[in-house]
């Protein structure tokens, strides 16, 4: 029994050493494991040991057993033959053999004891073995999540401190500064290289709608005349609509340049010449 004592008393202070030393509980473990399972092989080998002792100490007194009953038939062959010393001699070695059975037999009686107490204290030793295999995964596993979650805190507290928002600020400050940059240099190229007719159109065309919801606003109000009947307001949105274009044309006309009116007047006669050549054809 001296082995699993030895065995406890190692399996207790590998266990005070991982609460007393600062060191990697997960390595720590894992060694634990590796000695506990050589411990283990070592034990089974010891308690094989002690079972073939058993079975030796059976066998030796079976054999003197047997050895007592061979004497005892020779005895009874010397009373036959009406040797009584011879058959005196016989039980005398009969006797030897009986005693020497019986130590054997007491022996083995023991060892059995023994060998059966080995086996169970093996049996349990075996389970508190696999018993701590899981713990140690067990101890893993929280030792794993307690590092990641150390690691979590420690990454947050460095994002709370003022010098990493102070950065992001800048960092947006500098991206809207560039954005702004952008949308300059994208007006600007258009102002300068796009085409400056259509542009200026394109503003008049935004701006409509705004100033209609803006009469529609007055005529809500009572500060704006209402509008006129459907078949009159038809009419004067279309003279409207003409003399307002005319003004827009006209106000854009005299916006453009020299050089832009003169090419504009010259496209305009092209397309009146090409329209009276057409109609000339098609009186032909």
């Amino acid at each position: 029994m001296g082995i699993f004592s030895r065995l406890a008393a190692l399996i207790k202070s590998n266990i005070n050493d991982l609460i007393s030393k600062a060191e990697d509980p997960e390595k720590m473990l894992e060694q634990v494991v590796i000695e506990m399972a050589n411990q283990l092989i070592e034990a089974k080998k010891q308690v094989a040991i002690a079972i073939a002792d058993e079975k030796r100490l059976a066998k030796q007194a079976e054999g003197e057993a047997a050895k007592a009953a061979e004497w005892e038939r020779r005895a009874m062959m010397a009373v036959r033959a009406g040797d009584d010393a011879l058959a005196k001699e016989a039980l005398q070695r009969k006797k030897e053999h009986d005693d020497l059975a019986q130590v054997y037999k007491e022996q083995w009686s023991k060892q059995k004891k023994q060998v059966d107490q080995l086996k169970l204290a093996l049996r349990v030793l075996n389970q508190k073995i696999e018993e701590a295999k899981r713990k140690k995964q067990v101890l893993i596993a929280r030792k794993r999540r307690a590092e990641a979650q150390k690691k979590i805190q420690e990454t947050m507290a460095g994002l709370q401190e003022s010098s990493a928002f102070e950065t992001f600020d800048r960092m947006s400050e500098k991206v809207d500064q560039i954005e702004a940059e952008a949308e300059a240099a994208s007006e600007l190229a258009e102002e300068y290289t796009g085409d400056v007719l259509a542009h200026k159109f394109q503003t008049l065309e935004a701006t409509q709608g705004a100033d209609d919801e803006l009469t529609a606003l007055k005529q809500k109000m009572g500060l704006a005349p209402p509008a006129p009947e459907p078949a009159a307001a038809e009419e004067q949105v279309r003279v409207d609509a003409e003399i307002e274009g005319e003004d827009e044309a006209l106000e854009a006309f005299e916006q453009l340049s020299t050089e832009e009116q003169d090419e504009l007047a010259n496209a305009l006669a092209e397309l009146e010449a090409q329209e009276q050549a057409e109609q000339a054809r098609m009186k032909r």
